[in-house]
């Protein structure tokens, strides 16, 4: 019985530990820091909103853009942009 709680509480350590290291390797980027095809796919899809960042990762071993909008009206929205500017998700409220 020790040993199925000891076995038990680990997973539940590795789970809870994994989940706070999933963003540590996502950075802070500039728009005008990135290549031409992923900012004109960002601007794009931004729709005149205001961009409030744009933090780089990895995913699948490549690079992956996560951009938070804010509208005029005050409604925000995310969306993903590939390193060659393709519109991988939009998460609109």
């Amino acid at each position: 019985m020790k040993i199925r709680s000891l076995f038990a509480g680990s997973i539940l350590l590795l789970s809870v530990s994994s989940l706070s290291w999933a963003g540590i390797f996502d950075k802070d980027v500039e728009l005008t820091s990135l290549p031409p095809k992923v900012q004109e796919a960002i601007n794009q899809h931004a729709q005149g909103g205001k961009i409030d960042s744009i933090e780089q990762e990895k995913s699948d071993g490549k690079l992956v853009y996560e951009v938070e909008v804010k509208q005029a009206d005050g409604k925000e929205f995310e969306f993903k942009v590939d390193e060659n500017g393709t519109l991988i998700s939009m998460d609109k409220d």
